[in-house]
């Protein structure tokens, strides 16, 4: 209700937008980084005459099976850009979504073909903008001048817990020209005023906000800045009430006078003839370069290069140790390559965890073409930008990290499993065992959480092979995030060619090394770095009579999906005594082991000193394992 004119003078007066083409590629975006304010976004929507955004949908906001849930879907609901609820997560979107727009105009416009030019626009709340997330985000929009960025400010100055005074005084236009915004200050109500507002802000080169100032529960007369209509409903009376304020009918209860539909569905013929102008220049413009339309085209159908894969780094046992960090550089150059789309960088440890494109130059404001994005210190926001850049399309966006911070992350990671978002986390450093920095840089926790979100993919390779064909599934999975956890420290080949590699890592789990007998006495599984050891940890057992096959598991979830025939082949119901290994929490691992198995891992923090020091103080070694297997093997 507060903010009603403000969004209205957005849709009717400027938003670019097709009811009839909801993705239409050159549309402009909205993003309601406030996601509360769903039903102002589903009352747009159905005036502006979206299909099956009608009246009836709009009756049923929040219930089950309707299009209107209390927070924004994207995946459900026609014309609603970004899942949004999370506060400050649809304003680090929008950022990204601005920045796949500069960069993809950058490589397919050419001159008088502006196929890829439009606007973002944001709509934040209070709570938005005292999330960290949001002041991250804000800092690199503001120092890659995103000026197709427009956000507004709904400054009604009320949270759940009461006015924002209690908590919130800082002086946000300042702020944010601090980062190098452009700043406009109008009255919501106004709405001449807040058009203009977004026409000074369009001719900027800087990315802007508008604050408006409003009032929630605009008419209510007991509810109007008021804490209680936050999020709660009004009430009949009180609807009775605003209604008499407002000088509305009282009956209908739900009321669009026809002159209104008339009035705010003349969006659909204008929408049609937008994109109708802009289908004959992009048909001229694939006449003229056909390539890269064919390219386009192909970005944006999610289709990877005809034959990308076809000549992957490939490592061999005499190629001595290597890291999975410094094979995944070698990926990541690799791909650049062959996939032009292929976009995304680190937050600051890129030369650490081997992420940048050496060929290609920076993303930056000066060269929007450019490729390797530095996120800065910026783990929050990295994550909310690549979701941007994934719900945008026509990139691959990848953004890397040390496992541990992956914490910052965290909020972005679920939405991108919850919208099923194709972005790749390169997460290096991932266990105990990179010791030095001692027990606030080694992760223990991470993975198990990590596997406990549905709808992400977690792959720890265990040596390079593994590392190429772990990032080759990475790059074809479009249903989801993906997380590849890497090992930092070097370690020997252990697996065969690609094709084969490829193969046993794209079914989750699978024989590395088998026993030598029939029968093996007992199983040994593990991922990552930890994979070694059980090889080691199998010879020792091998000469004192106890015959162990080693599992390698790159990918538990991938695992469970396979058939229960390969799953019983893999792990044979026959033989109970099972031994797990790895770095971190055992809480996952006991699914898999049963209970006359055991876990040899990490549940509790890390230590100080050097990884050899962390190796001796857990025992992560052969015959560490090989000390926990006899244990597990004499109590059978």
């Amino acid at each position: 209700m507060g903010a009603a004119d403000v969004v209205y003078t957005l849709w009717s007066k400027h938003l670019l937008h097709n009811p009839s083409n909801p993705k239409w590629l050159n549309r402009d975006r909205f993003v309601l980084s406030a996601g509360h304010a769903s039903l102002l976004l589903y009352s747009m929507l159905y005036l502006t005459g979206y299909e099956r955004l009608t009246l009836e949908e709009i009756k049923c906001y929040r219930r089950y099976g309707s299009l209107t849930p209390g927070h924004p879907e994207n995946f459900l609901t026609p014309g609603v850009e970004v899942t949004t609820g999370p506060l400050g997560q649809g304003f680090a979107n929008a950022v990204g979504i601005a920045i796949a727009e500069t960069h993809l105009g950058a490589y397919f416009n050419r001159p008088d073909y502006k196929i890829i030019n439009h606007f973002t626009y944001a709509f934040v709340g209070d709570g938005d903008l005292m999330e960290g997330v949001c002041a991250e985000a804000a800092s690199i929009a503001g120092h890659l001048r995103l000026g197709k960025l427009i956000t507004f400010y709904d400054d009604n100055r009320v949270t759940i817990e009461g006015n924002t005074s209690i908590a919130f005084t800082e002086n946000s236009a300042k702020r944010f020209e601090a980062y190098n915004w452009h700043v406009e200050k109008v009255d919501g109500y106004d709405i001449q005023a807040v058009s203009a507002a977004i026409d000074a802000s369009k001719a900027d080169p800087r990315p802007s906000i508008i604050i408006c100032r409003t009032h929630v529960a605009y008419g209510s007369p007991n509810k109007q800045n008021t804490s209680g209509a936050h999020g709660a409903p009004l009430g009949e009376e009180e609807v009775r009430l605003t209604k008499q304020n407002l000088g509305w009918p009282l009956e209908p209860a739900f009321l669009v006078p026809e002159e209104v539909l008339e009035h705010t569905r003349k969006a659909i013929e204008k929408g049609q003839q937008l994109e109708a102008v802009w289908q004959l220049t992009y048909d001229d413009y694939a006449q003229n370069f056909p390539d890269l339309s064919g390219e386009l085209q192909a970005a944006f159908g999610g289709k990877l290069p005809e034959g990308w894969h076809t000549n992957l780094p490939a490592f061999s046992p005499k190629d001595g140790k290597i890291a999975a960090r410094t094979t995944s550089g070698k990926m990541v150059n690799y791909v650049a390559d062959k996939i032009p789309m292929f976009f995304g960088g680190a937050a600051d440890v890129g030369p650490s965890i081997e992420t940048n494109m050496n060929k290609f130059a920076d993303y930056s404001a000066d060269n929007y073409a450019g490729r390797n994005v530095h996120f800065g210190v910026r783990e929050h926001a990295m994550g909310g930008i690549l979701n941007g850049l994934a719900l945008y399309g026509g990139v691959i966006p990848y953004g890397g990290t040390y496992l541990v911070f992956s914490d910052y992350m965290r909020p972005s990671i679920r939405m991108a499993a919850l919208m099923k978002l194709p972005v790749v986390y390169v997460f290096s450093h991932d266990s105990v065992l990179v010791g030095t920095d001692g027990p606030t840089h080694q992760p223990v926790e991470h993975l198990l959480m990590f596997r406990a979100t549905p709808n992400l993919t977690v792959l720890r390779p265990c040596d390079a092979n593994e590392t190429v064909a772990a990032w080759r599934m990475a790059l074809e999975n479009h249903t989801g995030p993906t997380v590849l956890s890497l090992f930092r420290h070097p370690l020997p080949v252990l697996t065969e060619e690609h094709s084969i590699t490829y193969q046993n890592v794209s079914k989750g789990a699978y024989i590395l090394s088998e026993s030598d007998k029939e029968h093996p006495d007992m199983l040994l599984m593990g991922t990552g770095s930890e994979v070694h050891l059980l090889i080691e940890a199998q010879n020792i057992l091998s000469a004192e009579g106890i015959s162990t096959r080693v599992i390698s598991c790159p990918s538990l979830e991938i695992f469970d999906q396979q058939s229960q025939e390969y799953q019983v082949l893999v792990l044979p119901k026959s033989v109970k005594c099972r031994l797990a290994v790895e770095a971190g929490n055992t809480l996952g691992w006991w699914k898999y082991v049963g209970s006359s198995g055991s876990v040899f891992g990490v549940d509790c923090f890390g230590i100080p000193g050097s990884t050899q020091d962390v190796i001796e103080a857990f025992n992560f070694t052969g015959e560490g394992v090989a000390i926990q297997a006899r244990k597990l093997y004499s109590a059978q």
